[in-house]
């Protein structure tokens, strides 16, 4: 059996265009979303989850990996066929611990996504433990890396008829959900940097055992493009600045680039990343802000209809958000009025972490409810959520909640899939 992300990435290797989307997101909208629109464009479904949201004691979404996977296919139709990836799998989520402990853990970790049936595993070993150096040689990282793809290797070898796993590499990783503070301007990968890092994880590589067959299912290298977003403002993809990095993909037999942090780009940029070989595009907050905007967009338009909820949803999603400030509180700095104003519309979307908590739940299954399955007049919807009522007539769908918040998710995540197919 061929993993269908090593088929799109030989498919590029050999033609020079084409790609895959990386739907990096566990929220239900998102995730059915994606699958419809994976289905409009014949193209395949790669859903990830981050050590962060999900790992063997449940992450922030309380689910393991193989509850993610059963959450995920009890959404879908029943002939949806996803592709499952892991991404930042390493010791991300136990920085704070010795490197020693930390590694345990991220051994189970890959365990856990192994056995549950994901088949993209990105080895992300860049960060620092309590005690290392800041930052981590390239040499550390390959061997922690390699150690994690043993395991790995080890526990796909003992399920029989299971796909190969393919494997992404890097050293120069964007941070998770964007940058932490404001942008001064991004530098892509360096060329050399890019090669190092290759060359020192295939030979570590074999140092382990982990020889041709394997190397030859490391599909992509993580390197920045010199792309990133901010709580206010992006850095858009200037291809003249990667011309250099781009050309070392022709260096690598079967892998390409992978690109992370590319939320909020243009279809332009999109189009160009995947003809410079950054064939792996990936996506998370841009779309729960999506979310996010179609349901403030839905408040607006309950007040305009003359409908009444027993809760303001969006004065509620920042008490919600005040009184359990972990998720939020050491990315969101300033004054009272910013960090406000960060709550609500920071494009890193740390509200996503909120829409699960029962009182904010309770308070956006109401607005649902108010507003019903009821037709919105074009003109009101267009006022506040005018790519999602444009979409809708596109698709000859009815103007309704559920529609718009459907398609203004779609809107923001089909540039992606136009620029992959």
């Amino acid at each position: 059996m061929e993993n269908r992300v090593a088929a799109v990435i030989a498919a590029h290797k050999r033609h020079g265009c084409g790609g895959i989307v990386s739907v990096c997101s566990a929220h239900p909208a998102v995730i059915r979303a994606a699958e419809e629109l994976a289905r409009e464009y014949g193209a395949t479904l790669l859903l990830e989850s981050t050590s962060n949201q999900v790992d063997q004691f449940g992450g922030y979404t309380g689910l393991t990996p193989a509850q993610f996977i059963a959450q995920v296919k009890a959404l879908l139709p029943a002939d949806a066929n996803p592709v499952f990836g892991g991404d930042h799998l390493g010791p991300n989520r136990w920085q704070h611990l010795p490197s020693d402990e930390a590694m345990k853990n991220s051994e189970e970790l890959i365990r856990h996504y192994v056995q549950a049936g994901y088949e993209k595993i990105h080895l992300d070993c860049s960060m620092s433990c309590a005690g290392d150096p800041v930052p981590l040689p390239d040499a550390t990282v390959a061997e922690r890396a390699a150690r994690l793809c043993r395991i790995a290797e080890d526990t796909r070898a003992a399920m029989p008829g299971a796909v190969p796993l393919v494997y992404i590499i890097g050293t120069e990783v964007p941070v998770p959900g964007g940058a932490k503070e404001a942008l001064d301007g991004v530098t892509p990968t360096t060329p050399d940097a890019a090669r190092t890092t290759y060359a020192v994880h295939k030979d570590t590589f074999a140092a382990h055992g982990l020889g041709d067959d394997v190397w030859a299912r490391v599909v992509a290298l993580v390197v920045q493009p010199g792309v990133e977003f901010d709580h206010h403002g992006v850095e858009d993809y200037r291809p003249e600045r990667a011309t250099a990095l781009s050309a070392v993909a022709n260096d690598f037999p079967h892998a390409v680039f992978e690109a992370h942090s590319t939320d909020y780009q243009t279809p332009q940029a999109f189009k160009a990343l995947v003809r410079d070989h950054f064939a792996i595009l990936k996506v998370g907050p841009a779309l729960t802000f999506a979310y996010r905007e179609a349901l403030f967009g839905l408040c607006q338009i309950a007040i305009e209809l003359g409908l009444e909820t027993d809760t303001d949803l969006i004065g509620e999603a920042d008490i919600v958000m005040r009184e359990d400030p972990a998720d939020w509180q050491k990315y969101y700095h300033g004054d009272r009025r910013e960090q406000r104003l960060l709550r609500a519309y920071s494009l890193s979307d740390r509200i996503r972490y909120y829409w699960t908590k029962p009182r904010l739940a309770k308070s956006v299954q109401e607005l649902l409810d108010v507003l019903g399955t009821r037709e919105i007049p074009l003109g009101v919807a267009h006022q506040y959520l005018p790519l999602g009522a444009e979409a809708c007539r596109a698709r000859g769908e009815k103007i309704t909640a559920d529609n718009l918040i459907n398609n203004t998710i779609k809107a923001a995540l089909a540039p992606y899939y136009a620029a992959c197919a």
